[in-house]
């Protein structure tokens, strides 16, 4: 008892009555929110996988470890790499990289204090600075890359995913060979991933600024242009439009109209 006490798991008050602590409430909160972004991201996730027949994960951060919440399949999936629940080092993955780019940076580097970098393949970072670098690079382009540097021929592109607060919650990424990964197919599947970022984003709440794009913390990047705007605004309204949600409401408002 005195154990969950210290912890302010439960309170005890002067008449010696037993109540719920405060930080019992906060995990609570915080298991809401991982099932609102689960049950918000599913959807989406297997429309993504749908249109680029690549394989795509959901990850949080748990400390420097990314910790996949869903994983979905296309039909030329590669061998299995990664499993619903399992933890890998984030600086690994594209899908960490995504997290760490896109949160402030006292946050990363508090993370990343002390760390000892795995390497995991001859590409992996394993500097901090160089992996700071890295995410700078991030930022400026809008998503992270994993050129081999989790898994022999495996190349991943990452995004982050917002909550209502603006915070970055998870990340979401597309994974495929090697040999797959072109550079006019690098930028298609990064089209696809920044259309799903910003629609699940907006399920949680997000309400995007003109500078979207930035990192709080990363130095001399320039806002995005107008042009660039209105053609990730395209790519998304476009992607929605495919989703199976709202296909049906489409065709539920047009049954409404005609009677």
């Amino acid at each position: 008892m005195n154990t969950l006490v210290s912890r302010n798991l439960i309170h005890l008050d002067s008449d010696g009555c037993l109540r719920l602590g405060f930080h019992l409430f906060e995990l609570g909160s915080v298991y809401a929110q991982t099932l609102d972004l689960f049950n918000e991201a599913r959807p989406i996730v297997r429309e993504l996988v749908r249109a680029s027949n690549e394989t795509s994960h959901l990850a949080m951060l748990d400390g420097r470890h990314s910790v996949y919440l869903i994983k979905e399949e296309g039909t030329q999936s590669l061998r299995n790499l990664s499993a619903v629940g399992r933890r890998v080092p984030a600086h690994g993955t594209a899908v960490g990289k995504a997290i760490l780019a896109f949160q402030p940076r006292e946050e990363t580097l508090r993370r990343l204090d002390g760390a000892h970098l795995e390497r995991l393949t001859a590409n992996t970072i394993t500097d901090i600075d160089a992996l700071l670098l890295d995410l700078d690079k991030t930022v400026e382009r809008g998503y992270s890359i994993d050129d081999e540097e989790g898994h022999i021929e495996v190349c991943c592109l990452g995004v982050p995913i917002r909550n209502d607060h603006g915070a970055v919650v998870a990340g979401l990424s597309l994974t495929t060979h090697r040999s797959k990964m072109t550079p006019t197919r690098r930028e298609e599947l990064a089209r696809m991933l920044i259309a799903a970022r910003d629609q699940l984003s907006r399920r949680l709440g997000y309400i995007p600024s003109l500078s979207a794009g930035q990192s709080p913390w990363s130095q001399g990047v320039q806002p995005l242009d107008s042009e660039t705007l209105l053609a990730r605004e395209d790519a998304s309204r476009d992607y929605a439009e495919r989703a199976p949600g709202h296909q049906k409401r489409r065709q539920t408002a047009s049954s409404t109209h005609s009677k």
